[in-house]
């Protein structure tokens, strides 16, 4: 079993082009971290440094205590699932699975045993002198984890390992992960652009943009703490609402308007001082489409939270619509019950549930506020 820690570790391609900045992270041992941004940010590139397949320019790579930076890859005691699962086509399963072992001349008879075993745990037993042709896309994808755990790495690297799956297959494989996680108790670096896939399996994850880590925490704090907008809008699915607001103080209370609507800001958000510097100013309003409410009991309970909206689709999701709308020129999602009968071109009330409002700063995108 083995920690990682990345210190300040630069890529940059002939040209110029660096695709990851200053990196620094330390990886506990047996977490379970996701590295997850849009396409291009560097995630990759950072998860085939740690393998040894991109050499690193600037920084120190530690896997446990050893520097590993001109170590080769098979040396490194760490295991790789890539997304299209690198499978010999001419070899069988149990081949497939074996031959990373008999590479290194471990015995037959410990070999069988290790790949029996994996193959137990992955329930492709039945597989094993199949070829990779005859199997479907789940059953390569565990075949390409068997692989890997057959080799017993201190180090688990996943890079997009479910993208080829549908999407019922890869929910399903997403727990068969985790459970292998829990169960073998190894260190698990995994890559996606699905912050679906993020939020559901990792106990922590880095977010990334451009090469840099915007944010490295749980996927609770993510969510409910982001710390710019770009963090903010990643993570949630539908994302975040962004709404331009001008910040107005009234005695010792402020509110964020916007369109001819004045929405207070709680007191909670505003004691520390932090919105006296943006009085007068336009900042970014974030709102989650659960924060969102149609229900009557909301609206009356807190009139001076609603504004009107013109409804654009709904989409029913089966335990929840989602309502696309345009509320002063914003584009906003909302959330709801199922019990909603909205069609286009509605005008409805809605109301912003605002101790659930986050603020940025226009120039910075920094969060002001959550």
């Amino acid at each position: 079993m083995a920690s990682i820690s990345l210190k300040h570790i630069f890529k940059i391609y002939s040209g110029d082009v660096t695709a990851v900045s200053d990196f620094n992270l330390e990886v506990p041992d047996k977490e379970f971290l996701i590295l997850v941004g849009p396409s291009g940010c560097g995630k990759s590139t950072t998860l085939r440094m740690i393998a040894g397949l991109e050499e690193i320019s600037k920084g120190e790579l530690y896997i446990g205590d050893r520097l590993v930076n001109d170590v080769a890859p098979k040396d490194r005691d760490i295991a790789m699932v890539f997304q299209n699962y690198a499978l010999y086509p001419h070899m069988t399963v149990f081949k497939n699975m074996a031959f990373g072992l008999e590479l290194r001349k471990v015995p037959k008879d410990v070999i069988k045993e290790k790949v029996e075993e994996a193959a137990k745990i992955l329930d492709i037993e039945h597989l094993l002198n199949r070829k990779p042709k005859a199997l479907s896309g789940g059953q390569r994808q565990r075949v390409a984890l068997g692989r890997a755990m057959v080799r017993d790495p201190a180090v688990f690297l996943l890079d997009e390992p479910l993208s080829n799956l549908d999407a019922k297959l890869r929910a399903a494989m997403r727990t068969e992960i985790t459970k292998l996680h829990k169960k073998l108790g190894t260190t698990f670096v995994y890559v996606t652009h699905d912050q679906t896939e993020a939020m559901t399996m990792g106990d922590r994850i880095v977010v990334m943009k451009d090469g840099f880590i915007q944010q490295v925490d749980t996927p609770q704090n993510l969510y409910d703490k982001p710390c710019n907008k770009f963090v903010a809008g990643f993570i949630g699915s539908p994302q975040m609402n962004f709404i331009k607001a001008t910040i107005v103080k009234e005695g010792d209370m402020f509110y964020a308007t916007f369109g001819g609507y004045k929405l207070e800001i709680p007191k909670g958000k505003t004691t520390d001082g932090t919105f006296d510097a943006y009085v007068g100013k336009e900042v970014t309003m974030g709102v989650r489409p659960e924060a969102i409410h149609d229900d009557e009991l909301f609206l009356s309970e807190f009139p001076n939270l609603k504004v009107k909206a013109d409804v654009e689709i709904a989409e029913l999701m089966g335990s929840e619509i989602y309502i696309y709308m345009v509320v002063d020129g914003n584009n906003i999602v909302a959330k709801v019950p199922p019990r909603s009968t909205y069609k286009p071109g509605d005008n409805i009330s809605i109301a912003i549930d605002m101790t659930k409002a986050h603020f940025f700063d226009n120039e910075t995108d920094k969060t002001i506020c959550n």
